[in-house]
């Protein structure tokens, strides 16, 4: 697996004022259009850290999340911003942060509207939101966009949420994750079973650790700062080890949902 690509940020195009995130829309120098979410904004760089790691293992399960980059932001880039916020935001995340390939004309996936997704499709992206302990894949937030035929998976900043409460991550791996039962797409899976399997064969150590290596030292080191930056990664890693191991209790969790 690739590491993920860097390119410095040239515009800001435009704030998407939702949450309390507030991404935007910046172009870079390889000609992309990026929804970036900032180091500097509220949630911090651990929610960066969710968005790097769910997003490259939803892509290891082959389910279809916009290309991501890492997007360099210059210290004098919000000088000139006349909006204090986003001047602010600017300024506060000087370096690295996390950028999707902006999807023009998508629009958010209603799952009311026909046909209903692929069933093993739902299972799949079930399983992997139950795996990450992603909350915000419901009716009223589903995170999803249609977009060129495709349902495309974004946002996952909420999710791995044990790392907001370091404590023994060890022991946050058996969560069944009960909050699966809300999952937009639950009534729409077949077998979470067979997609369990799915996802065994498409992830393991060597994957985990590829991604991780992605994740910028920077942000490991802001809330860590105890800790030499292996460790942190070594902690992600054996977190992500033992869930993965442990996955039919979230897998009962949401066939019992």
């Amino acid at each position: 697996m690739a590491a993920l690509p860097v390119v410095r940020a040239t515009r800001y195009v435009d704030p998407l004022r939702e949450g309390g995130s507030m991404p935007g829309l910046m172009e870079a120098d390889d000609d992309g259009t990026y929804v970036v979410k900032y180091r500097g904004a509220g949630q911090g760089p651990k929610a960066l850290v969710a968005e790097v790691v769910a997003g490259e293992i939803g892509r290891a399960l082959g389910l279809p999340v916009p290309d991501a980059v890492l997007i360099d932001v210059a210290e004098d880039f919000g000088r000139l911003e006349i909006d204090y916020e986003v001047g602010h935001l600017l300024r506060t995340s000087v370096g690295l942060n996390y950028g999707l390939d902006y999807l023009p004309g998508s629009i958010t996936w209603d799952p009311l509207v026909p046909p209903p997704p692929d069933p093993a499709f739902a299972a799949d992206v079930v399983w992997f939101d139950a795996f990450m302990t992603n909350p915000d894949r419901t009716a009223r937030n589903t995170n999803l966009l249609e977009w060129h035929g495709r349902t495309w998976l974004i946002d996952h900043g909420a999710a791995l949420y044990f790392h907001h409460d370091w404590g023994d991550p060890l022991a946050r791996t058996t969560d069944p994750f009960s909050r699966v039962g809300q999952h937009v797409l639950l009534p729409f899976a077949d077998d979470l079973a067979e997609a369990d399997a799915r996802a065994h064969e498409r992830l393991s150590r060597n994957v985990f650790e590829a991604i991780l290596a992605s994740v910028p030292d920077a942000w490991l080191a802001e809330h860590y700062a105890d800790d030499p930056v292996t460790v942190v990664r070594e902690r992600y890693l054996a977190y992500l080890e033992a869930r993965l191991a442990a996955s039919s209790v979230f897998v009962t969790e949401a066939a019992d949902g």
